[in-house]
């Protein structure tokens, strides 16, 4: 099944890059990519559409893959980066080279990520300080993102007319204009770190879901797993973030639709990362298509997806006594 996964994100990746004023057939796409299309072609694709769509893979299999780690460790569909605050963290540190230093590209992204790591140690040292309970998880998250999103309200009244709305658009994720240089790091960051969860810490991460305890009875190691998993998945959402902007709620649906596409316990990892990336190559598509003549920011189409998903996540964990 995520070999079928990993062939949806890929049957994506063609359709979005063959859409467009200038249509191509998936054919011509894919002979394009071979280097055997027009020069016209070449240019459309390699230039101009190629870079968006793999930022976009990149992106949303990032943050899929890091909501699936979170999910699994505090062992609640509810734990996902928007919701733990990370993604707050984030945008803390963007805003804060924006308006602060007043940093280009290079420093929103560097703040993107220390903001992000700094999020995930505060954290982890207030959740994790007697083992790690994921309700207590969840609820500290929750309240140190709802300070973060008062400190970035309070770093936009404070921006430039000109920085505020940089950081706006930015806040709001957007996939519009990224080239090679936002796609290049993510790539590189996700080349080391993916087979690092997938193949050094999956197994481990199968055995926490059974319970600390249990774990340590199968010989993991659950305090060096739990934070070189939590370092993994906020660095994964923090360059996410730092190539598109924090957009919202991929990392919370896409390992709750694998699990639902693959019928299979444990953390779903590599389905959970193709379907994150499909998702948002999709929302794309589709922000760049809902309103003739023009294009929303991705994250305007995750954002409002997500958010009825999460009310019927919400309801549905009430409704099994879970929350």
């Amino acid at each position: 099944m995520g070999v079928g996964c990993a062939l949806l994100a890929l049957a994506a990746g063609v359709l979005a890059i063959g859409s467009g004023d200038y249509p191509m057939s998936p054919a011509d796409v894919l002979r394009t990519l071979a280097g055997e299309g027009a020069p016209a072609d070449a240019f459309i694709v390699n230039e101009v559409r190629l870079p968006r769509v793999v930022t976009a893979l990149l992106a949303g299999g990032a943050l899929a893959l890091a909501g699936a780690v979170f999910q699994s460790l505090v062992r609640n569909p509810l734990g996902s980066p928007d919701v733990l605050g990370f993604t707050q963290g984030a945008a803390t540190g963007a805003l804060t080279a924006i308006v602060v230093i007043g940093g280009g590209s290079l420093a929103l992204a560097g703040g993107a990520v220390i903001g992000a790591l700094l999020t995930g140690a505060l954290i982890h040292a207030l959740a994790w300080r007697h083992g790690g309970h994921g309700n207590r998880l969840v609820l500290v998250g929750i309240g140190v993102a709802a300070i973060l999103t008062g400190v970035n309200g309070y770093l936009l009244t404070r921006a430039q007319i000109m920085d505020a709305a940089r950081a706006v658009m930015w806040l709001t994720g957007s996939l519009d204009g990224r080239g090679w240089g936002d796609a290049l790091p993510l790539l590189a960051v996700m080349a080391v770190l993916v087979p690092v969860v997938l193949l050094g810490c999956g197994r481990a991460l199968r055995m926490l879901e059974m319970g600390d305890e249990a774990a340590i009875s199968l010989g993991v190691r659950v305090a060096r797993i739990r934070v070189a998993l939590l370092v993994a998945a906020v660095l994964l959402v923090s360059f996410a973030a730092a190539a598109t902007g924090p957009v919202s709620f991929v990392a919370l649906t896409a390992p709750q639709l694998a699990r639902r596409l693959t019928k299979a316990p444990g953390p779903n990892l590599f389905p959970s990362l193709c379907v994150g990336a499909t998702l948002l190559v999709g929302a794309d598509l589709a922000a760049q298509r809902l309103i003739a003549g023009q294009q929303l920011p991705v994250g305007v189409v995750t954002g409002v997806l997500g958010g009825g998903y999460l009310v019927w996540l919400l309801a549905t964990e009430r409704r099994a006594g879970r929350i």
